[in-house]
């Protein structure tokens, strides 16, 4: 069995009146990437804060490497690299100056031009006050990353970063994995969940809803989409399909059925269309994505 780097059990916490966390418990394996998924207000940032040693839950017990993050955060200090969403770098700070103030405090940091290069901050000349989000993401990232640590919590750990930039952070993730590193993340894009995560752990209302790999998270029913004029009236199309398929409209012009996809499902989305005069467009089949699970699991209507 791998051993677990981070293990949670029965995690409550409240402020005043809101339940942040109510119970939650799980683990992440040595060497792993794990995307905690959920949408605001679930608890994901509470739970990464619990585990740095910046908060103490009022029930339930974490243990990071089998120690306690706040009692031993200074045994666990040099093994934890840490990127917060916002804040923790100095507001005037430079990014190539920072990085070997930082790597300095290491016995053997990753090499600072090399990481430099690699998350294009050669170019980044503003002081952190005055960078754009996407580059202080990148310096944020490069800052956690520096001092080679066993485990890595990243908060959002691309976001505000253009296309080429995020695939080179995402290359540096895969890296830290490759090198033995624990990645924790946190995460709001499905597709980085996907191509990164060796397991996901999703949250909805302090609790874990569901966990497993992104294939076991996404197996099961197929999909099959297309486009069509907007309303159309999908219970005729309903009693068309195969038993146990589910059509809806996902947005407007836009269908999905679920269920058992196969050529009858197909010839009958075909003969039902041809009878309401329309050409169905963008046939596509497919297994559900990991959004359609999150969306399923956590509910489809936006959260203030």
């Amino acid at each position: 069995m791998t051993p677990a780097a981070v293990v949670l059990e029965g995690l409550h916490l409240r402020f005043g009146r809101t339940v942040a966390l109510d119970g939650l418990s799980f683990s992440v394996a040595a060497g792993s990437i794990t995307a905690l998924l959920g949408p605001n207000g679930a608890g994901k940032t509470s739970t990464v804060e619990i585990c740095e040693g910046y908060r103490r839950p009022d029930a339930g017990s974490v243990r990071v490497w089998g120690l306690d993050p706040r009692r031993d955060g200074t045994a666990l200090r040099a093994r934890v690299g840490v990127m917060l969403q916002d804040g923790g770098i100095y507001a005037s700070s430079r990014a190539v100056p920072m990085l070997r103030h930082l790597a300095a405090f290491y016995a053997d940091p990753l090499d600072v031009d090399d990481l430099v290069g690699r998350l294009g901050l050669e170019s980044v000349r503003a002081t952190y006050r005055r960078m754009s989000g996407g580059e202080k993401q990148r310096l944020a990232l490069a800052c956690a990353v520096v001092g080679r640590p066993d485990l890595v919590f990243l908060d959002e750990p691309s976001a505000g970063m253009d296309p080429q930039t995020r695939l080179a952070a995402w290359d540096l993730v895969e890296q830290l994995r490759r090198d033995g590193v624990t990645v924790v993340l946190t995460t709001h894009l499905m597709d980085e969940a996907e191509r990164l995560a060796d397991r996901v752990v999703i949250v909805d209302h302090g609790r874990v809803v569901a966990q497993g790999s992104p294939a076991e998270l996404t197996a099961g029913l197929e999909v099959l989409t297309f486009a069509a004029p907007e309303s159309l009236p999908l219970d005729g199309l309903a009693a068309h399909l195969p038993d146990g398929c589910v059509v809806s409209e996902s947005r407007p012009g836009h269908y999905r059925v679920e269920g058992d996809v196969g050529p009858q499902t197909l010839s009958a989305i075909g003969d039902w269309c041809s009878s309401q005069g329309v050409l169905p467009r963008e046939l596509a089949t497919g297994r559900r994505s990991l959004e359609d699970v999150f969306l399923d699991l956590t509910g489809r209507e936006l959260r203030s």
